[in-house]
């Protein structure tokens, strides 16, 4: 009779094996410290696979819908129009600074199709800086896992480019806009 209990115990473990998985981590870490290992959700809500992007270089911005630099996402777009073919634009809504993105999904989403046209790709909201900060901005700022950077965005729209092969190359300030001579000649840099 102990027997059988011992089994019972142990059949509901054994069945929740074959169960299908059916929920995707919401971030999948980089184990070995590289970009492409991302997969992070959209503002839309599917999961991004940043392997995506690999021979193209990207440009990775915070972004806010209330901030005195809000509109860079113009010139962000127009960057996006322009070098397309060269470079791909991540947008990560951020309510980090005073603030100044409080919206839900759905409210940035409507902000930046009316205001300006926004085509490029936006992600869900997420943490830049702090306790909280999203796993994507532990390995930009991290040099240990990005190979040199140590800066955080200071303020909203700050930039950093990943070039071809997923390595960080550059960090931007807030303020610098995005078709500044420096961000459009490094988008052509070989």
């Amino acid at each position: 009779m102990k027997i059988y209990k011992y089994l019972l115990f142990l059949l509901p473990p054994l069945f929740a094996f074959n169960k299908p998985y059916t929920r995707m981590p919401k971030v999948l870490l980089p184990g070995d410290g590289k970009f492409y290992d991302f997969r992070i959700p959209s503002i839309d809500g599917d999961i991004i696979d940043f392997s995506k992007y690999k021979g193209k270089k990207v440009l990775i911005v915070n972004v806010a819908s209330k901030c005195g630099n809000t509109p860079q996402y113009e010139k962000l777009q127009e960057l996006n129009d322009k070098y397309g073919n060269l470079v791909t634009i991540l947008g990560f809504p951020c309510n980090d600074f005073a603030g100044q993105e409080p919206g839900s999904a759905e409210e940035i989403k409507q902000f930046c199709k009316k205001n300006y046209g926004v085509t490029f790709q936006l992600f869900e909201k997420v943490s830049v800086k702090g306790k909280n900060k999203h796993p994507l901005y532990q390995w930009l700022t991290d040099k240990n896992k990005n190979g040199w950077n140590t800066e955080e965005p200071g303020w909203n729209f700050g930039k950093y480019l990943i070039n071809e092969k997923g390595e960080l190359i550059k960090y931007y300030s807030a303020g610098m806009n995005p078709l500044s001579k420096e961000i459009v000649d490094d988008i052509h840099k070989k």
